[in-house]
């Protein structure tokens, strides 16, 4: 072997080793002994839920293994949900914030300001403006930012569910203090939830949630890194540069299969669960039960929801047999989800939640039999 070659053998193993030590660091990061203040697990959920404003950049990713069928109109939710999410994230505000989400291909990126949103594609060299609200929105990468996926899950638990606290854990170079969040309803699909935080401005930092039955979590969403930041306008302000062009959009023409919602008046109460206020603008939409045991209720007309059955049925769904209509049930570690289209109507309704599919099966059994 030549001294050339040998030399370039050798350049090459450094780079190797390089690359190989960066994939290692998060498990050498956790490894390392751990010891944070003094705090209680109901001092931890404040603070967490307190953190919303807090400036913050860094780099994210999540990992999850829902194992949903890929259904016409919800490509971007199935890939989301399956698969692992790289993320770039800067937030000044809760209503300033920016995600990008790295790929091979390119990134992908959401800029939310004060006044509007953009969503930025590299592929297409393409920027787009976001024209009013979204009647619908599915998840989207940024929700799953440990930080604001940690305060939603929290603030939706309710009070029935049991909090208690964890071992300290090593993230990000930080040391975070823990907390579990356990369902209080038995029919929840949620085992429980687990979330590590700056102990001191409650920033979470690692977030995983259980299915029942399983021993590794359906979804964890960790920072590899990060930091607090002084927030710069040039980086939470899209750029359009040579080559770059621009488009504006309604939120409903970016909802996918969402953007067919009928109208329809959903009863007050299913499988009994009550029906809950919805937010503002989302009277479309059915939310019945409380804490980590809901599930909602949408209409989606014409050949998009049937179409949906279709290719549910096609990727291994469950066909249910009920009276007045047809309907097929999709159940993963985590989410459960039944399409049915009752005989008097011509929409279909999506039926999904983190409840068993006993209670959707129900459910959607009280659906059928309305008198549409």
């Amino acid at each position: 072997m030549s001294v050339v070659r040998g030399q370039a053998r050798r350049r090459w193993a450094v780079v190797a080793g390089g690359v190989a030590l960066l994939c290692a660091l998060p498990s050498i990061d956790s490894a390392l002994p751990v010891s944070v203040p003094p705090v209680s697990a109901v001092q931890l959920r404040t603070r967490i839920l307190d953190s919303a404003s807090l400036p913050y950049a860094g780099y994210a990713e999540s990992d999850a293994t829902f194992g949903l069928p890929a259904l016409n109109g919800f490509s971007d939710l199935t890939s989301l949900l399956d698969g692992v999410t790289r993320m770039r994230v800067w937030q000044a505000a809760p209503d300033s914030w920016r995600v990008d989400v790295l790929s091979d291909a390119g990134e992908h990126d959401t800029y939310q300001t004060p006044r509007a949103s953009y969503i930025w594609d590299s592929g297409t060299q393409l920027l787009t403006e976001v024209l009013g609200r979204y009647p619908v929105r599915l998840p989207r990468a940024a929700d799953l930012v440990p930080p604001a996926l940690a305060r939603r899950l929290l603030a939706e638990a309710g009070p029935r569910a049991r909090v208690t606290g964890l071992a300290p854990r090593r993230v990000a170079g930080i040391a975070a203090a823990g907390l579990r969040v356990t369902p209080g309803d038995p029919a929840s699909t949620v085992a429980h939830i687990d979330i590590w935080a700056e102990p001191a401005s409650g920033l979470p930092l690692l977030v995983e949630i259980f299915g029942r039955g399983g021993g590794q979590p359906a979804l964890e969403t960790q920072f590899l890194q990060v930091a607090p930041w002084r927030p710069v306008t040039a980086i939470l302000t899209p750029q359009r540069g040579p080559g770059t062009a621009f488009t504006q959009a309604t939120a409903a023409d970016l909802s996918g299969a969402l953007g067919d919602l009928g109208a329809v008046i959903l009863p007050p109460s299913l499988a009994g669960r009550s029906r809950i206020p919805p937010p503002p603008g989302f009277d479309q939409v059915g939310i019945y039960g409380r804490g980590l045991a809901t599930f909602a209720v949408l209409q989606i007309s014409g050949v998009t929801g049937l179409s949906l059955i279709g290719g549910a049925r096609a990727d291994g769904g469950t066909v249910l047999k009920v009276r007045h209509g047809t309907g097929v049930a999709i159940s993963t570690s985590l989410i459960t989800a039944v399409l049915l289209h009752p005989s008097a109507t011509a929409g279909t309704f999506v039926l999904a939640g983190f409840v068993s599919r006993q209670v959707l099966t129900r459910a959607a059994a009280a659906l059928a039999a309305e008198p549409w």
